[in-house]
């Protein structure tokens, strides 16, 4: 179940990334629901999934706190 939250997590993330602050709110509610490692794999996803993306590179800094 655990694993179906994090595929949950990126489907949410791809649907908001129009809009950096409600992005940055979902990597937040991300960060407080997945398992450490899982937290791990996102932060591999999300530098990928933002690389062509600079106004959403400021949720990198959520997932170092």
């Amino acid at each position: 179940m655990a694993r179906a939250m994090l595929e949950y997590t990126k489907t949410v993330l791809q649907k908001v990334s129009f809009d950096a602050k409600l992005f940055a709110k979902e990597v937040k509610k991300a960060v407080s629901l997945l398992l450490p490692q899982e937290i791990e794999e996102l932060k591999i996803w999300l530098k990928q999934f933002i690389d062509d993306k600079p106004e959403l590179h400021q949720s990198l800094l959520l997932l170092k706190a």
